[in-house]
């Protein structure tokens, strides 16, 4: 599999570079107002392609804001484990004890929901 991935990387960039000297000719891009710029294929065409991935993360941008921020109030909202002064298990790495917890909130083994299921909302009145 790891050999059909590569063998696909390179045809692409064979098929991308190919491309690339086909097109090496100057291209007019006209403006607004009589302005026009000249520059070659392969430069608008990649000029065009950095713009779209531009936009795409942009775009992306707030929903990723959203879903950090709904996980960060997720894993507020999980309840404090209980300790047992009964059992003899190792504590857990991940456990500071209750008493010396400081900084952020650790997500605990198992959620109470799954992580790809929305947040539970307040029904709407």
């Amino acid at each position: 599999m790891r050999a059909l991935n590569w063998l696909w990387r390179g045809l692409l960039f064979f098929v991308l570079f190919a491309f690339a000297l086909n097109n090496q000719h100057l291209v007019e891009l006209k403006w607004f107002l009589g302005y026009s710029w000249q520059a070659p294929m392969v430069f608008v065409v990649l000029g065009v392609f950095a713009l779209g991935c531009v936009t795409g993360v942009l775009a992306m941008l707030p929903s990723w804001w959203r879903h950090r921020r709904d996980a960060r109030n997720r894993a507020l909202l999980l309840p404090e484990p209980v300790v047992n002064s009964k059992q003899t298990a190792a504590p857990s790495p991940f456990d500071s004890g209750p008493s010396t917890r400081s900084g952020p909130p650790t997500l605990p083994a198992e959620l109470p929901f799954p992580p790809d299921m929305p947040a539970p909302r307040k029904p709407a009145k």
